[in-house]
């Protein structure tokens, strides 16, 4: 396993951002002597070279569209190297495991996957088999490794240039657009979400040093924007401001986005100005409706009231908010989904529902 090639490390999708979640199990691997091979399909050829050259190849799922495009990726890699051990790791590991385990891949891990990924590589280093606490298996039916991570940069520097990747449209120019995470999992347990499954409620916050190196090293790259992608920004809003408050210090014209609650939104309200005056752009909110029913099914913590104040609330801010929608389920109603419509137009914010990032992605995913 110490030979270059001997793993794989593969992504497919992370919303056209560098692939953060290969990153972090590269540093990892490397601070343990190994030498892993990263390719994000999304961006880069996946040669049939690569993939026989692996004993072992490892694809990160953190969201869905990764999960579908990870397992034609997985069939091929079994297609080509029959011998080779594939393992699903991320969000979508574990959900899905008890399919993907029936002949698509060896082995899921879910939750804070570095450390049983590691174990992973060692027993299959000294040709063991025995059951891996975190790693499910055909053999073994564990849950997601949910303890603290001892968390490292992440090693992006073999990894695609930021250039490939999304971009900001601000006043006519597209800027490159990084990506972080200052806390791992969530303490919110929202039903529809992926997260809630695997982390039942709870979270880990990253050392604000890690995070401000990893924005560094993208800064050196040529990144102008950072996109913070945890769950919710303000499950820990002092860690939080305490970031941005360094990042600004240090690089006063990078501007940033991050996703935080309605609720979150609305009892922390007295940091939005700092917010705003420290680079950020916008915010992104998972509003998914206005139909206080499909609010309350979904445990969603707000109400349709709350949506309407945190909109006014970021508009005397000056923040644009962009919300995500989900507004097909089966308690949403015609009438209910007409409301919405005429909640967003009404405000004119028809196009911040349909495209809340503002990110152009330039390039088309091959596997």
């Amino acid at each position: 396993m110490r030979t270059h090639g001997d793993i794989l490390l593969i992504s497919c999708y992370e919303l056209g951002h560098q692939p953060f979640h290969l990153a972090l199990l590269s540093a990892m691997l490397q601070q343990a002597g190994y030498t892993p091979v990263s390719v994000d399909t999304a961006v880069e050829t996946l040669t049939d070279d690569v993939i026989r050259r692996a004993r072992l190849v490892a694809i990160s799922v953190p969201m869905h569209t990764a999960l579908r495009l990870g397992q034609q990726v997985a069939l091929r890699v079994r297609t080509i190297n029959p011998s080779a051990t594939i393992c699903f790791y991320g969000l979508y590991a574990l959900l899905n495991a008890d399919y993907l385990l029936q002949e698509t891949i060896d082995a899921a891990i879910g939750g804070e996957y570095e450390g049983p990924f590691l174990n992973l590589v060692s027993a299959l280093e000294q040709g063991k088999t025995e059951t891996l606490p975190g790693v499910a298996s055909r053999q073994s039916n564990s849950g997601p490794w949910i303890k603290r991570t001892p968390f490292t940069i992440p090693a992006r520097q073999h990894l695609p240039s930021p250039d490939r990747y999304a971009r900001l449209e601000t006043n006519g120019k597209a800027l490159l657009a990084g990506y972080t995470e200052t806390t791992r999992g969530c303490k919110h347990t929202c039903l529809h979400c992926p997260i809630t499954p695997i982390y039942n409620g709870r979270f880990f916050a990253i050392p604000a040093e890690i995070v401000l190196a990893d924005i560094r090293a993208q800064v050196n790259q040529g990144v102008s924007h950072i996109t913070f992608g945890d769950p919710d920004f303000f499950n820990g809003p002092g860690h939080a401001m305490r970031i941005t408050r360094a990042l600004h210090e240090e690089f006063p014209d990078i501007t940033f986005d991050a996703t935080i609650k309605i609720e979150h939104l609305l009892k922390h309200q007295h940091l939005l100005p700092e917010l705003k005056s420290r680079g950020c752009s916008f915010i992104v909110s998972a509003v998914e409706s206005l139909n206080d029913n499909v609010l309350r099914r979904l445990d969603k913590g707000h109400t349709s009231a709350d949506v309407a104040a945190a909109f006014d609330l970021m508009a005397q801010v000056g923040i644009s908010l962009r919300p995500s929608l989900m507004p097909f389920s089966p308690w949403e109603t015609l009438e209910s989904y007409i409301t919405l419509l005429n909640f967003f137009e009404g405000r004119r914010l028809i196009e911040q529902a349909v495209s809340y990032t503002h990110l152009t992605l330039p390039t088309i995913y091959s596997v």
